[in-house]
This record gives C-alpha cells, structure tokens and sequence, in this order.
C-alpha cells in the first residue's frame, strides 16, 4: 500500500495539453481583437464629432486645481454612451486647472482637453459615468461640443473636494451667461 502512494501519475496526453493551451490562447485573441474592432467602429460612428477646442497658451490664473483621474467622456444624460473619438474615451491620470476662461485638463500620455468657458454648462456629482461606478463619487462635467451636450467624468485624489468644484464651475457658467447677456444687450 505504501509503494503506491509514492508513485507518480504520468502526463501521456501532452498532445491533448499542447492543442488546449493554443485553443484558448487563440479564444482569448480573438476576444480582445473584437473587442478592438468595436471600439474602432464606435470612432467611426462618432467621426462627424467637431474637433476639440485648442489649448490655449495662457489659460489664465487658476481658481481651482487639483490632481485625479479621468474617466472619460459620454454623451450628455447617457452614462454608458461613451465618447472615444478625439481620444475623449481613453482613461488616463490627469491634472484638472479651472480659471476664469474654462477648464483645463491636463493629461499625461494623451492630449490635454480644453473645455472653454463659454461651452460649460453645469457641473455634478455622480456614482459613474462610461461604465465605471465609483462608490465614493465623481465630479462630471457638463459641456457642449458645438451642437453634441457631452458630460466629462473626474475623480480627484481627494473626493471631498468635488463640491468645491461643482460650485466654482456652476459660478463660472453663471457669470459667463450673464456676461453673454449683458454684451446682447449692449
């Protein structure tokens, strides 16, 4: 009875090991490779999206900044539409800059997004936006490209500062309509 416990079983199938290996490899591929045409075609259905404002060289003083994460871009209202064209769709860390001309987002490895302030319309907290939930809360931004109402999704490093930023933004889109009406009406 001893001898047979020290026994090993032999691998004699590596044949049938060596063909399941390479046919999951290959599953997996091609997962990942549909998942990649459907993000293309997902650009491609939103190529008609006007390009992004430019940079501008001096953006202003700050009045708020802070560091984070951003999440991405939807369409307004539809927190799993998301926005891929002009690399809106791709998360990435960030350093958020609001100053009296608009918003600033900085974004290492990716092209930073200027969102002027005549194009915000309002600022919010949520619990998600392009299909990730955060529990503790993101700060999103509400903004208008041309005709298409988009929402920005941010989550600072410190989340108790997201009400600060909703108010500041809010204020600024209150001040930029109301310069907008006052030069109307001159």
């Amino acid at each position: 009875m001893i001898a047979l416990a020290t026994e090993q079983a032999k691998v004699t199938n590596w044949p049938g090991y060596i063909g399941w290996t390479v046919g999951l490899l290959i599953l997996i591929a091609l997962v990942y490779w549909l998942m990649r045409q459907g993000w293309n075609w997902r650009r491609t259905l939103q190529s008609d999206l006007p390009p992004l404002p430019a940079v501008p060289a001096d953006p202003g003083p700050a009045v708020l900044e802070t560091e984070g994460r951003y999440h991405g871009t939807t369409t307004a209202g539809n927190w799993l539409d998301r926005v891929v064209a002009h690399g809106l769709g791709t998360r990435s860390l960030a350093r958020l800059t609001l100053t009296e001309q608009g918003l600033l987002v900085r974004r290492p490895g990716d092209a930073d997004l200027w969102i002027p302030a005549g194009q915000l319309t309002g600022a919010r907290t949520d619990s998600g936006i392009a299909g990730k939930v955060v529990p503790a809360g993101l700060l999103v931004v509400t903004w208008k490209l041309q005709d298409t109402a988009l929402d920005s999704g941010f989550r600072a490093d410190r989340s108790d500062e997201h009400a600060s930023w909703t108010e500041a933004i809010d204020a600024l889109v209150t001040r930029t309509k109301t310069k907008k009406t006052e030069e109307a009406a001159q």
